[in-house]
């Protein structure tokens, strides 16, 4: 694996612009970001731009895992599992069902492949962790909404990933049976799971040792990047792996592994952590948005593009939370308006689209596209979200349609 260093005084303009983002983003209440996305295509049009790298090893390797990790640090194991049989049915059954949608529409009305509309149907239909978290963090909302879109984020990226890998596998000559997909599937998921666990499970072994903050927050830190590259190096969905850590410092670890005194500032480290991988994915996003060949695509091939995914969305998530309607997991009408538009993509569906085999014919035009739907979703889906939820009455009413306590 080979990540492209960063030169200083790049990194050092991002953080000023991140900083200055931040700050006037939430003076005029615009979703943050929305504004790191276009502070980045400003940034590109300047004279010495940075010449920084928008790779996938830089998005999975670098920028996702402290994402992932600092939001399982967050979730009440309590009300995760309880929420477990809706948003495994969305992040499976709906990714599955949004995929085969997008793959057909794109072959039938676009003309691409099988096995290229295939590929953009899988990288494009999974909701990005990175982009709904950093989205949702910011509405104040009903904390069961928060959980269950959240949720459904981090855990539809292992149908997604094995998908992605299967496609890609045949593209590059491979003939995959059920023989092996089944168990390549089972592995990424609970692999995934597995070596989370394990990885957090010795780190706080290790923290129970010490109450110096300093090495605890080194330790988190080690489980966070330590469960997502040891889990993509073995074949595990390293997203999994880092909601596994995350989930279990997160709920096992305050117990009494972890001091009492070094929590706050653990949370708080965390906290900036995320934020600085947050402010580097958009604003990367936003720069090379005026580099991507546009001229690949026609804005009616984009525009459909965008709608097959759209309705993909549309036709999975009511039916799916529908067929919940009967138990105590049932979602009202407005929570599913909310879990249908901020459905978000981001970084996920771009690294995936780097990561495609040169052989396949629609390459650039899967990339472009995916830009495209990216940049949609930012700019129309994103900046629209706290409007939205507001006119249904949910911002600002986190009491709402709350949930009781469940127990243990």
């Amino acid at each position: 694996m080979t990540i492209p260093v960063f030169p200083l005084s790049s990194i050092g303009l991002l953080l000023i612009v991140a900083a200055i983002m931040a700050m006037l983003t939430r003076r005029v209440g615009l979703p943050y970001s929305t504004g790191l996305v276009a502070a980045g295509i400003l940034v590109s049009f300047m004279p010495n731009r940075p010449q920084l790298p928008l790779t996938r090893e830089i998005i999975f390797d670098v920028l996702l895992p402290p994402l992932v990790f600092e939001a399982a640090l967050q979730l009440d194991w309590k009300r995760f599992r309880h929420e477990l049989p809706l948003t495994l049915t969305l992040a499976f059954v709906g990714v599955i069902g949004a995929s085969a949608f997008v793959a057909v529409g794109m072959h039938g009305l676009l003309g691409w492949s099988w096995l290229g509309a295939g590929l953009f149907a899988v990288l494009i239909s999974a909701t990005d962790p990175v982009a709904v978290i950093a989205t949702f963090k910011e509405l104040k909302g009903p904390k069961r909404l928060n959980m269950v879109v959240e949720s459904e984020s981090l855990l539809n990226d292992g149908v997604a990933a094995v998908g992605f890998a299967v496609l890609a596998a045949i593209a590059s000559g491979a003939a995959p049976t059920a023989v092996q997909v089944i168990p390549q599937f089972l592995w990424s998921v609970f692999g995934g799971i597995l070596i989370g666990g394990a990885v957090a499970g010795a780190m706080l072994l290790v923290a129970g040792r010490t109450e110096d903050r300093l090495v605890e927050i080194t330790l988190t830190t080690i489980a966070a990047w330590g469960s997502f590259l040891l889990a993509e190096h073995y074949g595990g969905s390293g997203i999994l792996a880092s909601l596994a850590a995350g989930l279990m410092i997160g709920n096992v670890g305050w117990i009494g592994a972890i001091s009492d005194t070094s929590r706050p500032h653990i949370l708080a480290a965390w906290d900036y952590f995320a934020f600085l991988a947050n402010s580097f994915v958009f604003l990367l996003i936003g720069i090379h948005e005026t580099r991507i060949p546009l001229n690949v695509l026609g804005w009616a091939e984009a525009g459909i593009a965008i709608l097959l995914v759209l309705i993909g969305r549309l036709i999975t998530v009511y039916p799916i939370v529908g067929a919940f309607g009967a138990s105590e997991l049932k979602l009202p009408l407005k929570y599913q308006h909310v879990l249908f538009w901020g459905g978000l993509r981001g970084a996920l569906a771009l690294a995936l689209a780097l990561a495609i085999p040169n052989n396949v014919p629609e390459k650039v035009a899967i990339i472009v596209t995916a830009f495209l739907v990216v940049s949609f979703s930012v700019f129309v889906q994103g900046l629209t979200i706290p409007w939205f939820t507001r006119k249904l009455g949910l911002l600002g009413n986190r009491k709402e349609e709350e949930k009781p306590e469940v127990s243990a």
